[in-house]
């Protein structure tokens, strides 16, 4: 039930929700959170279209190696642009989307918990259960073209997994060492790949998710590549809580309190209180209208 009403908001939300956003923007300022948000879209998007590019048109005679650079350096940007869009749009709790090392529950989302076609993601909720998020429209593309260029094994594979060559390198010398492989094959094969990270997709070597502290070192990293003005007392990048907070505002400004709340999964009288600057300036205008009304009044 829970997922079908996550659901009908998301078809909203891609219906409409651009439009009245837009709207929002001209009757009251912005969101801070939310244009910094949107340029840093714009900044990874770029960067994967450029990436993918590069690695599809290489030539067929360029050299393996190469071609795998190339490969790596697309599925990197792919990944990072499908977590920007994920965060921005759907309002999960980075805690909820990736790994804690605290927390064996929270494992990070897998292939097998998306459905790209309904448009819906089960994620481990804060409440501690199993519960259906939901995928709008902005999302699934990034998330399509991602999958289509990673192509993992399985559908267990983590949608975001970490790329760290320290990490990936223990567990695909522990891993192939336990299937039988002697020390010198096992440096031998590794030779073969650009990066541990095709390997682990060549022989379907499971890495682990992407941690949450790693998601917020990656968005420090494009936030600074994008050359994004944070003006935040706690830090200077965008943080994955800044997209939930943003996508708040819109949802509230477009469908109200109660919509919202649904959708970030909170109750309506926590959502009411973190944005209240909103109704506290809808009711302001109110208060304004009426003045004019009054001073229009002939005496």
């Amino acid at each position: 039930m829970a997922g079908a009403s996550t659901r009908a908001i998301s078809r909203r939300i891609t219906r409409s929700g651009r439009v009245r956003w837009r709207h929002c923007r001209r009757t009251t300022a912005a969101s801070p959170a939310t244009s910094s948000w949107t340029s840093e879209q714009r900044h990874v998007d770029e960067r994967a279209r450029d990436a993918v590019e590069v690695y599809t048109t290489l030539p067929e005679e360029t050299d393996p190696l190469d071609k795998q650079r190339g490969r790596y350096a697309a599925l990197k940007a792919a990944r990072d642009r499908a977590l920007v869009f994920v965060l921005a749009y759907t309002a999960v709790r980075v805690g909820e989307l990736l790994r804690d090392p605290n927390d064996p529950r929270r494992r990070g989302v897998r292939w097998e918990d998306l459905s790209l076609d309904d448009g819906s993601m089960d994620v481990y909720r804060k409440k501690q259960q199993w519960d259906a998020a939901s995928l709008p429209d902005p999302v699934i593309s990034p998330l399509r073209s991602y999958r289509q260029l990673m192509d993992p094994p399985t559908e267990r594979w983590p949608v975001f997994p970490t790329f760290d060559q320290r990490t990936l390198a223990e567990l695909v010398q522990e891993e192939l060492a336990e299937r039988g492989e002697r020390p010198e094959s096992i440096t031998e094969r590794r030779e073969k790949y650009a990066r541990d990270l095709l390997l682990t997709l060549e022989g379907d070597i499971r890495p682990p998710s992407i941690t949450t502290d790693g998601a917020r070192s990656n968005l420090q990293r494009l936030s600074e590549a994008a050359e994004i003005d944070i003006d935040h007392p706690k830090h200077d990048y965008l943080a994955p809580h800044g997209g939930r907070r943003g996508m708040g505002e819109v949802l509230v400004r477009a469908f109200g309190y109660t919509v919202a709340a649904r959708y970030l999964d909170n109750s309506e009288e926590m959502v009411r209180e973190r944005y209240s600057h909103i109704e506290a300036g809808e009711l302001g205008d109110v208060a304004t209208e009426a003045l004019e009304k009054i001073d229009s009044v002939p005496q």
